[in-house]
């Protein structure tokens, strides 16, 4: 098979190609299971493979580009004026091939699993920052619900919160 560049549409199960050979016509169409994937990559010769920049495609990234291929991930708002019909997966690995075909198509550079595994401690870290906040501003409505007010800021919390536990018209049930 003479390919110049693949389009992959990743999903959970299975995922579909889409490739085009060095006059642009489609020489490849097809589904592969996510078990098979790796070997039917490994029996190519080394090939560029675009694939929209989402969860999963720097795994990918890296696996495709261990067997030798060049792999660019394209972020999916430079992908989407490339489909042309109704949103499937065909669709969609045409439109990624399509877009990887654009000399200024920008890409994402694939990341190490170092640095997803950074990502993730900060992301997580965020989260978590933002649950907080959203607790304080909870407390803060719902004391306001009693006219109780505080200053905004995390430390002056537990002040509210003892104001809340002396106040006479705050029944027990609203008691945190």
């Amino acid at each position: 098979m003479n390919l110049k560049r693949i389009g992959l549409d990743t999903s959970k199960a299975v995922f579909t190609l889409h490739g085009v050979d060095h006059d642009e016509k489609i020489v490849l169409r097809r589904n592969i299971k996510r078990a098979e994937l790796e070997a039917f990559f490994a029996k190519l010769p080394p090939t560029l493979v675009a694939l929209e920049a989402c969860g999963g495609s720097h795994h990918w990234g890296r696996r495709l580009a261990a067997l030798g291929h060049t792999v660019r991930l394209i972020p999916p708002q430079y992908v989407k004026p490339f489909v042309r019909r109704g949103k499937n997966d065909r669709n969609d690995a045409e439109a990624i091939c399509e877009a990887a075909s654009r000399p200024e198509m920008p890409i994402v550079p694939v990341k190490a699993a170092e640095q997803q595994a950074d990502a993730i401690v900060l992301s997580a870290r965020e989260l978590l920052v933002r649950q907080r906040t959203q607790l304080v501003n909870a407390i803060r409505g719902h004391a306001a619900e009693f006219g109780i007010v505080a200053a905004r800021s995390i430390s002056h919390v537990p002040a509210l919160l003892e104001v809340v536990a002396a106040e006479i018209a705050v029944p027990n049930s609203g008691i945190m």
